[in-house]
């Protein structure tokens, strides 16, 4: 209280943050920094250094990570290499981040080549029809992704829909295996992820001059020749960023490959699973995620790199 008026939560939570110096700028910078600081850098840590403990039997299955010394607790600095060596030794590990990178590179190529027409389609249309398609887009996944996997399995098996209506109709004898295989997980992954692809290429294409379009065809060139040249280009950072936001949840997918493959189709979400939660290996487990994360950031930065230099540069 002053001068007989009471400071609102909003004044009292101003000045707090006045008093540790989280103002203008630095709030803004702050907060976030605090934010990913709590919930990435720490967990990051955690289990980078559970990475390199050692494996033993109890509760946590690894070696502590801090040790009490002189009065303190202190980072235990042992250091097990064999967690990440284990990773080349054993062809599991190998072999399912080989399918991981494959299931996820041919997923998103699918998601392109079904997202792309699709965008463009709705870039064009008039203003009013955008918004009520886009809404049937995006309506389906309101739904639990788990439900939605769930309903693919009664699409595709054996005695499910698309095989019953298949041998009524006459057109097969025997019922197509469309389950436990890799068609399953492919049409699991492109379905669940084709929104990440259209909406960014949406973005792109709904914000794209067409009467450069009409200007290419003034300049005698056919369609084709103006979509190669002129609307492709520029909607390059559209599909760069949808094939990000598809090809790095995708690698790690954990839910469609259990449900909808089989054993040829092992991918490195669920051996993690199966390292962390059957066989208690948590120090391997966490090698196996930090080189994944490893796998994929080190590509990205490389990528926004070269990118912020081409564009800085004339």
């Amino acid at each position: 209280m002053a001068d007989g008026k009471v400071s609102s939560p909003m004044d009292r939570a101003a000045a707090g943050l006045a008093r540790i110096g989280l103002t203008g700028r630095r709030f803004v910078i702050g907060v976030p920094l605090i934010w990913l600081t709590i919930f990435f850098l720490l967990p990051f840590l955690i289990v980078l250094k559970i990475s390199f403990a050692t494996q033993i039997v109890g509760i946590p299955p690894f070696t502590p990570l801090l040790d009490w010394s002189e009065g303190g607790w202190w980072p235990n600095l042992d250091i097990d290499w064999s967690n990440y060596s284990y990773l080349f030794e054993d062809p599991l590990y190998i072999i399912s981040y080989f399918n991981s990178v494959k299931i996820a590179f041919i997923s998103t190529c699918i998601c392109t080549l079904i997202a792309y027409p699709v965008a463009y389609g709705v870039a064009r249309v008039p203003e009013s029809w955008r918004n009520p398609l886009l809404l049937l887009i995006v309506l389906p996944f309101w739904t639990s992704l788990l439900l939605r996997v769930y309903a693919w399995i009664g699409l595709l098996k054996n005695n499910g829909v698309i095989n019953n209506v298949l041998l009524t109709l006459g057109i097969i004898h025997d019922p197509l295996p469309m389950m436990n295989n890799a068609f399953s997980v492919y049409v699991g992954i492109v379905y669940s992820y084709l929104p990440f692809m259209l909406l960014p290429l949406y973005a792109t294409l709904s914000r794209l001059d067409f009467t450069l379009l009409e200007a290419a065809a003034d300049l005698g060139a056919s369609r084709t020749r103006a979509f190669l040249s002129v609307t492709l280009p520029l909607s390059i950072p559209g599909v760069i960023a949808g094939a990000m936001l598809v090809f790095i949840p995708a690698i790690g997918e954990f839910v469609i490959p259990s449900l909808l493959g089989g054993p040829s189709t092992t991918m490195i979400g669920r051996v993690i699973w199966d390292e962390f939660f059957e066989n208690q290996a948590w120090p391997v487990a966490s090698a196996v995620a930090i080189a994944l994360m490893l796998f994929l950031v080190v590509p990205i930065m490389i990528f926004q790199y070269y990118q912020t230099r081409s564009e800085v540069q004339p």
